[in-house]
């Protein structure tokens, strides 16, 4: 999937290049400043940033410095059989649409999956849901709209255990302006989880629209703080010119991100690779 991040990154690095029209070699801690601004790094972070920086920087100094900045701890390593995956964020940010891309993924791997519709306060959610899970060709529980949440988590982990079934993904509701019923409800699926397997769910998968850029940062701390993230996943980030935004996501939060998704293809999901992403970035600067 090399070059996938490169793809999802091209409004982004259009815009900085339309900023920025003539590379260089080294760079003042200005001009620094101005490309993260226009990437839409948060102000605070571009300040620590340029701060620490001599008057003249190489592509390689800044290099370094970036991807200090995705230094957060790394994902748990948990061997469980059915692994079970919680997947979080508003609605809209596409939290169905990428259950379906890590479906399609872990299938690829050879793996078997089941997905759960726990996002029961919105009908359109089961729906598409089960059209997913019927076009993959993967078993679903689901129930109808303003159903117990937590009875699908717990029947999904139960039938997964009963089949023999690798990965368990199940889908939640996001509707941050009722925030203290939404935490309520996530913490019961949690426990109903821990309940139906010991330990689970293994892994909390936030998602976060891309085109949001920095506003997301508030959104995704108010989930870490009623759940605890293990992870996030970036999508949309095809659609969006604030790229540098993810910088801002990682070092505020200290959460890793594990997948970027672009469209709505099934193999617009890729791991993230700070590397590649630092190196894009810099690529609209630097010789």
């Amino acid at each position: 999937m090399f070059g996938f991040l490169k793809r999802a990154l091209r409004k982004t690095t259009e815009n900085l290049e339309r900023q920025i029209p003539k590379k260089r070699k080294s760079a003042t801690p200005e001009e620094i400043e101005e490309l993260l601004i226009e990437a839409d790094v948060e102000y605070d972070l571009v300040e620590q940033i340029i701060n620490s920086l001599p008057s003249k920087v190489t592509k390689e100094q800044l290099r370094n410095d970036l991807l200090y900045l995705f230094r957060s701890p790394p994902p748990k390593e948990v061997e469980a059989t059915p692994f079970v995956e919680l997947v979080i964020g508003v609605n809209g940010a596409g939290k169905t649409t990428t259950i379906a891309k890590l479906a399609h993924r872990y299938k690829e791997a050879g793996q078997t999956v089941i997905l759960g519709a726990g996002d029961t306060f919105r009908a359109a959610a089961i729906e598409q849901l089960q059209s997913w899970a019927k076009r993959l060709d993967l078993p679903i529980v689901a129930t109808k709209q303003g159903h117990d949440p937590g009875a699908v988590a717990f029947d999904t982990i139960q039938k997964a255990k009963a089949k023999g079934i690798d990965r368990v993904l199940i889908d939640t509701a996001g509707r941050l302006h009722t925030q203290s019923n939404l935490a309520q409800e996530l913490q019961k699926i949690v426990r109903v989880c821990d309940k139906a397997l010991p330990g689970a769910p293994h892994r909390k998968l936030l998602i976060i629209d891309g085109t949001q850029g920095n506003s997301a940062i508030e959104q995704a701390r108010r989930f870490h703080e009623m759940v605890g993230v293990d992870g996030i996943v970036i999508t949309k980030l095809d659609g969006t010119a604030k790229g540098g935004a993810l910088l801002s996501i990682s070092h505020k939060l200290q959460l890793p991100i594990l997948f970027v998704g672009t469209g709505e293809g099934l193999e617009d999901l890729a791991p993230f690779d700070p590397h590649e992403y630092v190196e894009t970035i810099l690529s609209t600067l630097f010789e």
